[in-house]
This record gives C-alpha cells, sequence and structure tokens, in this order.
C-alpha cells in the first residue's frame, strides 16, 4: 500500500504490463509527487518542461545555421548570448500562479520553516 491511493489503483491497471517501470516509480513517488507540497496554483509550473524545452528549441535553432562553427569558443557564446537574451526576456515575468498573494504567503512560509531546520 502506497501512501498516495491513486498509485495503487495505476499498478493494479498497469502493472503487469509494466512491472519494472511501475517500480521504479514506486521508489521515487516521494519525489515525483513533491509537488504536491506546494500550494496547487504553481503545481503546472514545476512539474512542466515547456520552458525547458523552449529554450533548447531556440539555442537549437540559432546554432543550426551555424553548422560550420569553426571551434567550441564559438558555439558556448551563442548559447551564452541566447541564454542572456532568455534571462532579458524573463526576469520580469511572473509566472503564472507565483504572482497570486497566497502562493507567496505559502512559499514564504515553507522557506521560513526550511531555514530554520
Amino acid at each position: 500500500m502506497w501512501p498516495w491511493p491513486i498509485f495503487d489503483v495505476m499498478l493494479k491497471k498497469w502493472g503487469k504490463i509494466y512491472p519494472k517501470e511501475l517500480e521504479s516509480w514506486g521508489e521515487q513517488l516521494d519525489v515525483f509527487l513533491r509537488f504536491y507540497d506546494y500550494p496547487p496554483q504553481i503545481w503546472y509550473a514545476i512539474y512542466t518542461s515547456n520552458p525547458i524545452e523552449r529554450t533548447n528549441k531556440e539555442i537549437r535553432k540559432r546554432l543550426r545555421p551555424m553548422n560550420s562553427l569553426t571551434n567550441m569558443d564559438a558555439a558556448e557564446k551563442i548559447v551564452y548570448l541566447e541564454a542572456m537574451g532568455y534571462n532579458e526576456r524573463w526576469s520580469q515575468r511572473v509566472l503564472r500562479g507565483f504572482g497570486d498573494p497566497k502562493t507567496k504567503a505559502a512559499l514564504s512560509k515553507k522557506i521560513y520553516s526550511q531555514k530554520t531546520l
């Protein structure tokens, strides 16, 4: 029995087809489901990788036309400049849910309680 009953339901349904995968998930459930420790308004921002995937896509898009880069330093410079541009574009944005006063209060409480441990 897992602390998350829904995993038992999934295990019954898919356990015979994917035994190794579900065993691996079961061993790491506390990590996989850690986002439930945070306010519901920001769960999507925690479990999605869309911003990371978008950043990687932009970097690949910049490097693709330059397939004849002279050396690794040139490629690193392009990646660095793209990352800096990305940081500038995102530095003033507030991700969905993070601007909510209740979320801010819950995160502050969580952060300050961890500092006292």
